[in-house]
């Protein structure tokens, strides 16, 4: 299978809501094993490689499918086995690739009820409400602020729906406005739901009682890269006293430790770069703010605009959490703190 081909395999199977980056990433390289003429382990762990490779060179955003592909070529290499031969052995490889990929989808069920063991109705308590006589028929709720989209967030709202009175408030989570999906969504589901700026965060943050975060990849730091804007939500809630808490499938741990937002794979020099300038006079405008038809020309006469798609291009779509700003991990192989995230990747990569 050619780069090409890896590249749309990984895309079709992205079309399944279901299946994240990782997973998907985890199935393509199960396909191309299958079309594989590979006659040794070196020589399927070389192909595997690879194709590994040629994904993250046709993603702009290569670090969740990193990680799944990081996982399962180390799951190949120290796959035990008694296999009578090679095609067997590789036959037997891409059944347990399937398999771990089917198993995984049930990783965000589990998550969400180690999670709902710690949103408790008497949260409220942080936001001042003391002494209260639990017997009496007070009207209690929590309110939780999560940022973007994830479907293991989501799948713990709707579990804690179910059982506890709660509330959601959901950042608009630009430039990809993933927010929004959130939102209608979890109002669909009859949760009550009401969208942030990004740049009111800091303004709502004393009515929640936690933050709910979830993630693209959990690095060996502990820390948390996510869609741009957590680690400024992550910075509000720590100087508010809110606990953040990450949710986390085990397949998006992830041996990479960056040291700032510069050392992810997803930057490049474009992400806030300038643009070349050009020198602009204003026409008078009747009020202070920006009109639908521009007011500023350059000096040969044609006006300026700066689109919403212009914004994106030069903006990043994810960023990094240091792991101090992280209260825990919620993951399917338990409650982790940062540092216990970064004692389970050592074990799971060593053998």
């Amino acid at each position: 299978m050619d780069d090409f081909q890896i590249y749309k395999s990984y895309q079709r199977l992205l079309k399944n809501e279901d299946l994240s980056t990782p997973l998907a990433a985890i199935l393509a390289l199960t396909e191309m094993m299958e079309q594989s003429n590979a006659g040794t382990m070196f020589e399927l762990l070389t192909e595997l490689k690879g194709a590994a490779e040629a994904l993250s060179r046709q993603s702009l955003n290569p670090i969740g499918l990193k990680a799944g592909c990081e996982l399962f070529i180390e799951f190949i290499t120290l796959f035990p086995h008694d296999a009578a031969s090679f095609s067997e052995l590789k036959t037997e490889l891409i059944r347990q690739g399937q398999r771990y990929a089917e198993q995984a989808l049930a990783y965000r069920a589990k998550i969400a009820e180690l999670a709902f063991d710690f949103i408790k109705d008497d949260s409220v308590v942080s936001s001042g409400f003391m002494f209260i006589d639990w017997h009496d028929e007070i009207d209690l709720h929590i309110q939780i602020l999560t940022h973007s989209y994830s479907r293991v967030v989501l799948q713990t709202l709707l579990v804690a729906h179910k059982r506890k009175r709660i509330s959601v408030f959901v950042t608009e989570a630009r430039p990809r406005g993933m927010g929004i999906k959130t939102a209608e969504m979890l109002t669909a589901a009859g949760i009550p739901c009401t969208v942030v700026l990004d740049s009111a965060v800091a303004y709502a943050i004393d009515k929640v009682d936690f933050v709910l975060m979830g993630s693209e990849a959990v690095v060996e730091s502990g820390g948390l890269v996510n869609a741009v804007g957590s680690n400024q939500i992550a910075i509000i809630a720590k100087a508010a006293n809110k606990p953040f808490y990450a949710l986390a499938e085990s397949y998006k741990f992830h041996r990479m430790f960056p040291l700032s937002q510069y050392d992810l794979p997803s930057h490049n020099p474009g992400v806030l770069s300038f643009p070349q300038t050009m020198s602009a006079r204003a026409r008078p405008a009747s009020s202070g703010l920006p009109s639908k038809a521009s007011s500023v020309l350059s000096d040969n006469g044609s006006p300026i605009r700066i689109t919403q798609e212009d914004i994106a291009r030069n903006n990043p779509d994810v960023d990094y959490t240091r792991p101090d700003l992280i209260s825990l991990v919620f993951s399917d192989v338990g409650s982790l703190t940062p540092e216990g995230v970064s004692q389970y990747l050592v074990g799971m990569f060593a053998g």
